[in-house]
Parts: C-alpha cells; structure tokens; sequence
C-alpha cells in the first residue's frame, strides 16, 4: 500500500531517471493528450464504478485516476504541493 506522496514520489524518480522499460515514462512521453485521455476515461470508468460496482471496484477504478493525475502533474512539472496549495 502506499499513499499519494509515495507514488508521486516513485513516479518522480522513474521520469527523472528516465527508467528503462517504464509504461509510466512512456506515457508521459507520449505526452498530456495521451494523458489527457486516461484521465478522461479513469474519471468515467470510477463515475461508472460508484455506480454500479463494489466500493472496491470503485477504489480500484480511483486509484488508477490517481495514477494518471499524477503523470499529468509530472508532465507539466507540478509537485503535489502545487495541488496542495489550490485545495
């Protein structure tokens, strides 16, 4: 289990060291539309969840728009403090 600085933090690392292999340094590559598009369909897919499914499916389908908000940060180069100072 981690929490959100911890894998902001992982996140961080694997894009500054540019970590050979990762899906997350690929898809910031690929850039904030591709991103943009993820968070898109992880905000449905956890609307859908809460709908519909489990709480856990919908934790599920949440921490994966986590996930992708994250790399959305990273890619326009916001910290978490950045959010924390706009909540």
């Amino acid at each position: 289990m981690k929490t959100f600085d911890e894998l902001f933090d992982e996140l961080s690392t694997k894009w500054r060291e540019r970590a050979p292999g990762s899906g997350s340094v690929a898809a910031i590559e690929a850039g904030v539309h591709h991103i943009g598009k993820k968070l898109v369909e992880e905000a449905a897919e956890s609307w859908m969840a809460a709908e519909h499914e489990s709480p856990e499916r919908t934790a599920e389908e949440l921490s994966q728009l986590i996930y992708w908000i994250q790399l959305m940060m990273i890619s326009r180069g916001l910290t978490a403090k950045d959010v924390y100072a706009r909540l």
